[in-house]
């Protein structure tokens, strides 16, 4: 559930902020850039990663000056450092912490550091997430960013704001070609701030420079980054590491910027480690459902064909047509890899015909796809879907021709009276899967 927004003064200004979680330790999520809390909530897997915090804690999170619910600033008088560590202190005497955690992702971690070294009396620890000490190239410094990328950042802004996802694939590319989520971070970054207000918290984030009092910082630090980050160089958080004094550093592979895409549980399970001495054994849910498989027949013959471009805007269509008939039948999507798509079911039928609807419409992107489905007990941790069901549905869709749907015989006795109609497929031993398998082909 969303927590409910109240208000904290600061100086003559409103910062915005929510709690959740009653933990025995109070731990301040310090979002970079821009933001807007109400949102955070709004895409299931950062709700999740804050729930997850909000597990072992009192999770604060707010909107800093400027940006999201919290009042707006003069535009040609940019916040400083200072003014937001006011904010966060203002947060923390509304809520009555005395003493809190500070997990800063991005350019929240620069100002948590300054807040952890003037206010150690008031920072119980420090985290940093994809971060750094100085925002631009200095002799000193060189895993900054350059000019050049500093002009591209504004230049995205100017163009682009409200009408794209500016940012998104170098923040999270994961997740760069989901088009859920690229709708969402589009409306995320037009709640979070106006154009103008973008541009003059771009231009306060390019002035950023730390590096100066992170050997003063004396709380327990954790730093983290992940290797192949490609907004931020890992080269800066190694850098905050070697400089604070007893700071932990962890290094995660991957490209993700932002800590609630990727190998979210392993961060997950530092901080709380960190925080508290001891991490969650994740037990997963097990439920049932039917997983769907569908990818396209002969796609790398077809990518040569036709060429990259063409190639991506043809998997931008197929994407559609399949999320389309995803919500026309009740499905989830859970993840895309290349040209394949895989999708859950709280019923077989409707996979089936999902699955059909999808097979019906390929055809004027002059493509054919396969498909398989199958029904059995999966594996729910952080909103990912794993285990033998899983394993299983792959295999069966590999089983299938150009434009056929093939199902196990689990689903077929399942949808029995639904007017789906089968042919027989014989026994197929599935790799990786023990045992023989009977399938099916469904077709209307």
């Amino acid at each position: 559930m969303q927590p409910a927004t109240k208000y904290a003064q600061s100086a003559d200004l409103n910062i915005a902020y929510q709690t959740v979680g009653a933990g025995p330790l109070d731990l301040v999520f310090v979002m970079g850039w821009v933001s807007n809390i109400d949102e955070f909530w709004t895409d299931p897997p950062f709700a999740r990663f804050l729930n997850r915090l909000a597990a072992f804690s009192r999770l604060i999170v707010f909107d800093k000056r400027g940006t999201g619910l919290s009042d707006r600033v003069n535009e040609h008088q940019l916040p400083t450092l200072e003014q937001r560590m006011d904010d966060v202190r203002a947060v923390m005497d509304a809520v009555g912490s005395h003493r809190a955690a500070l997990l800063g992702i991005s350019e929240g971690g620069p100002m948590s550091a300054l807040f952890a070294a003037t206010y150690p009396e008031r920072t119980a620890a420090l985290m940093t997430f994809g971060s750094y000490a100085c925002s631009l190239i200095t002799d000193d410094y060189p895993w900054g960013r350059s000019a050049e990328a500093r002009l591209a950042m504004l230049n995205q802004i100017r163009s682009g704001w409200g009408n794209s996802p500016v940012g998104l694939d170098i923040r999270v590319p994961s997740r760069s070609n989901d088009q859920a989520f690229r709708d969402w971070w589009t409306r995320y970054l037009i709640r979070s701030a106006t154009p103008r207000a973008a541009l003059a918290l771009t231009e306060m984030d390019f002035q950023i420079d730390v590096c100066p009092v992170l050997s003063a910082i004396r709380v327990p630090a954790l730093i983290m980054h992940r290797t192949g980050d490609r907004a931020l160089s890992v080269g800066g958080s190694r850098y905050m590491a070697r400089q604070i004094p007893g700071a932990k550093y962890v290094e995660y592979e991957g490209e993700d910027h932002l800590p609630w895409a990727g190998n979210v549980d392993a961060v997950l399970g530092d901080v709380e480690e960190f925080l508290t001495g001891a991490r969650q054994v994740t037990e997963p849910d097990r439920v049932l459902a039917t997983v769907m498989f569908v990818d396209i027949v002969r796609s790398t013959e077809k990518a040569s064909e036709i060429g990259d471009r063409k190639w991506r805007e043809l998997l931008e269509g197929f994407y559609g047509m399949v999320r389309r008939n995803l919500e026309r039948f009740r499905g989830r999507e859970i993840d895309t890899a290349g040209d394949g798509f895989f999708g859950t079911f709280d019923g077989p039928a409707r996979a089936v015909r999902c699955a059909q609807g999808i097979g019906n419409e390929v055809s004027v992107l002059g493509i054919a796809i396969r498909a398989g489905v199958h029904t059995g007990e999966v594996e729910v941790i952080a909103g990912k879907v794993g285990g033998i069901a899983v394993h299983i549905g792959a295999r069966v869709a590999s089983e299938a021709g150009a434009g056929e749907v093939v199902v196990s015989s689990t689903v077929k006795d399942l949808v029995a009276g639904s007017g789906i109609r089968f042919e027989d497929r014989g026994l197929r031993t599935l790799k990786g899967v023990s045992g023989d398998w009977h399938l099916f082909r469904a077709f209307a």
